[in-house]
């Protein structure tokens, strides 16, 4: 059988030797871009990425095509006219239920009148149910009832 490590040591001998790997490639890094020869040559590398990138966009153009810049620049205006829309669409639902609301309350006043006019036209019966009672005895109030004569 082969000597294991503990699990308890694993993760210490993990992490020191992933430290030691990180600080490695960083001092190779640093060594090689203060290196004057490294340095150097990518600086002449970018350039020539951005000269060939240019030259891209002029040829890209003679045959009527658009660029990679292009393309962004008017996704940028794409998404510019979409969120715009997006404001003039919320305002429109803010617009139509504000509307909704008014046309809701002229509903309720259409109802309040029909209300009212059966409440007249109750009232008017009642009067007229009071006026065919006979006259001899007429009733009398509760508050009248509860009122104490002295004597």
């Amino acid at each position: 059988m082969v000597p294991r490590m503990s699990d308890e040591h694993t993760p210490g001998l993990r992490t020191r030797l992933t430290k030691q790997g990180e600080e490695a490639v960083g001092k190779l890094a640093q060594e090689l871009l203060e290196n004057p020869v490294i340095s150097g040559a990518l600086s002449r590398a970018f350039e020539v990425r951005e000269k060939a990138s240019q030259a891209q966009e002029v040829a890209m153009g003679a045959l009527n095509l658009p660029s990679a810049s292009d393309l962004e620049r008017l996704t940028r205006r794409v998404r510019s006219v979409s969120q715009r829309l997006e404001g003039i669409e919320d305002g429109l639902d803010r617009l139509d239920e504000r509307l909704g609301s008014a046309a809701g309350a002229a509903r309720i006043e259409e109802r309040l009148s029909a209300i009212e006019d059966q409440l007249a036209s109750l009232t008017a019966e009642l009067h007229a149910l009071r006026d065919t009672l006979p006259t001899g005895r007429r009733t009398v109030s509760r508050t009248q009832e509860r009122l104490k004569v002295d004597s």
